[in-house]
């Protein structure tokens, strides 16, 4: 398995910084997906009693090689993250892909530039990962974040699908 090592802390311009998140970034981190309509809606709500799970995660995130949990941060803190995640595969020849997911900017600083300047960023990162395509999916109710990856150079190629296996 390939394993996401880019050369980090990043500079991205304009006194924004991308850098691996650390176990400090999860309140931060938190928040931004609290502060996201969509999110929220599923219940990422940044409350005490899913902090055990939220923990859980970000552990098994942070030991995974094929995982890379950034935060993008400026003079007023964390204003950004994004998951990435290469995923091995026999489809397209073998291909490896580089999987982008999670990505927030902080409500107050948006259609500023940043979240293009890292998926930029992560775009940039995928051959040094190994990765042939760079792949993502938006919620169906992103109407402004469909463009916006269009604008980036994505194309809206597939459909897709999801299923809640009862809980167990």
């Amino acid at each position: 398995m390939s394993s996401l090592q880019p050369e980090l802390p990043a500079d991205l311009g304009s006194g924004l910084r991308l850098r691996r998140a650390t176990r400090g970034d999860l309140d931060a981190i938190l928040a931004l997906l609290a502060d996201d309509a969509v999110s929220a809606g599923r219940g990422d709500r940044n409350r005490a009693d899913d902090r055990p799970a939220y923990e859980r995660a970000f552990a098994a995130i942070d030991r995974d090689p094929a995982q890379l949990l950034l935060v993008a941060e400026s003079a007023d803190g964390v204003i950004g993250t994004m998951q990435l995640t290469l995923i091995p595969g026999l489809a397209r020849r073998g291909a490896m892909r580089l999987q982008i997911e999670a990505v927030r900017v902080r409500s107050d600083r948006r259609s500023g530039g940043i979240g293009g300047r890292m998926i930029r960023w992560a775009m940039d990162a995928a051959p040094a990962a190994g990765a042939a395509l760079v792949q993502l999916t938006s919620d169906a109710a992103r109407v402004d974040a469909h463009r916006f990856y269009e604008r980036l150079g994505f194309t809206a190629s597939h459909v897709g699908f999801k299923y809640r296996p009862p809980a167990g």
